[in-house]
């Protein structure tokens, strides 16, 4: 597992893009697994009589706990180890729990699977962003996030379509299996056909005091201030980003009475497409703004969440559906620009050597704090509110944790006051 080969040369085009797009498909069926639960939610709450915290915690906690705290020890190894063969492990894991999920019989079995699902996907991404920074340079950096983090909507893409149409043709535990089963190839498929790139800087020895390295790493995250700011902004949108979308399914399916497979197809096109495109764009016009003022890395995304606070609060009050179905396309286009951008900036205001334990650092306060609680909070504050909205009580939920996403602008506003000096200041280590 050891990194023994470290060839100077860089690699090819065609290397670089080959592994990027590996990667992608790799974290394209993490968020298959990890999202599908969304969209067979209602189904799963008829079957196991859950309420809709239980539902919450399955969407988000049970899976964020693990996947979240094992992801640092994960990427402290990954900064010394083979990135390829820990992502390549990784999948294995948490595709073969998904595909256990279809055999829970109640929610506490449910939660242990998702616990595995959380587990596996630990080992993903902080490998994946280190070796896309080692592979791409800064000026396309951005750009290549982008594609990576399109992952994301390839994922809502298949899961929402799959799991809404085998949901509806077969049931939901057969929709765990059918899109369990194929991860385990991926991660093979890794293994036999891409190398561990070479290091833009050398490993550093593997430390015995692994929490002295965890904390000194936050710090110096916390000591760049623009990189601080990106943290808390980062995680207040992810919050929103998750507690909402995670519950979008229900919501269609719950308020305006779309079936599995019509909630699943609207998800999937309009999250999977439309927010790919938006994911990318993201990416891509950050990077051509920033040549002109390095500012416009976090500007632009404090811009975006700002406008679009009441287009959030009209998709969740609308009763039509024809609008919500606009509404929601536009904010699956810039819902995402902030992604890439916050990766990328991470990545690049950090030394090569604590990069990949920077990304899990992050990965771990936008996942315990947004995928963990965002969800779960939504849930809470649908059942609190359901003795007086009844089944309308979730759209009151989803709305009121929207209005978050303004806090979270106004933090990439403030980092963009010291972003050019950082990245400069980053640059000459």
């Amino acid at each position: 597992m050891s990194d023994i080969a470290q060839p100077t040369e860089a690699p090819s085009k065609f290397t670089r893009n080959y592994t990027l797009g590996v990667l992608v498909l790799i974290y394209a069926s993490s968020h298959i697994d990890r999202q599908i639960v969304s969209i067979l939610a209602e189904s799963i709450k008829q079957d196991l009589l859950l309420s809709d915290t239980q539902l919450g915690f399955l969407i988000g906690l049970s899976f964020a706990l693990f996947y979240a705290t094992l992801g640092i020890p994960i990427a402290i190894l990954a900064d010394r180890y083979s990135r390829r063969n820990i992502i390549a492990a990784a999948v294995i894991i948490w595709s073969g729990m998904t595909a256990l999920s279809g055999l829970a019989a109640n929610f506490t079995q449910l939660a242990l699977a998702r616990i595995g699902v959380g587990i596996g996907e630990a080992g993903s991404s902080p490998p994946s962003h280190s070796m896309i920074t080692d592979m791409f340079p800064l000026e396309s950096r951005g750009a290549a996030m982008g594609i990576y983090a399109a992952g994301i909507n390839l994922g809502i893409l298949v899961g929402f379509l799959v799991g809404g149409f085998i949901d509806e043709w077969y049931g939901w535990r057969m929709a765990f299996f059918i899109v369990g089963i194929p991860g385990i190839f991926l991660g093979l498929l890794l293994l036999t056909t891409v190398r561990e790139p070479a290091r833009t800087q050398p490993p550093r020895p593997l430390s015995r005091n692994y929490l002295s390295e965890i904390s000194q790493t936050f710090l110096l995250m916390m000591s760049i201030r623009s990189l601080r700011h990106i943290v808390i902004g980062c995680t207040l949108v992810v919050f929103v980003g998750y507690g909402t979308t995670y519950w979008n399914g229900v919501y269609f399916r719950r308020i305006h009475g779309l079936s599995p497979a019509e909630a699943g197809t609207l998800l999937a096109l309009i999250g999977g497409i439309i927010g790919g495109i938006g994911t990318f764009t993201g990416g891509w016009l950050a990077d051509k703004l920033a040549r002109r003022d390095k500012r416009f890395y976090v500007w632009l995304t404090a811009g975006v969440k700002l406008l679009l606070a009441p287009f959030v609060a009209w998709f969740y009050l609308t009763t039509d559906i024809v609008v919500a179905r606009w509404l929601l396309a536009i904010l699956a286009f810039f819902g995402g620009f902030y992604l890439s951008v916050s990766f990328a900036m991470t990545q690049s205001l950090l030394p090569a050597t604590r990069r990949a334990l920077g990304a899990a650092i992050l990965l771990f306060c936008i996942n315990i704090l947004g995928l963990g609680l965002g969800p779960l909070l939504v849930g809470m504050m649908s059942d609190a509110f359901s003795p007086t909205y009844g089944q309308q009580s979730l759209r009151y939920a989803l709305l009121l944790v929207s209005f978050l996403n303004i806090w979270g602008s106004i933090h990439y506003y403030l980092a963009g006051h010291t972003l050019a000096a950082d990245l400069e200041a980053a640059n000459s280590r």
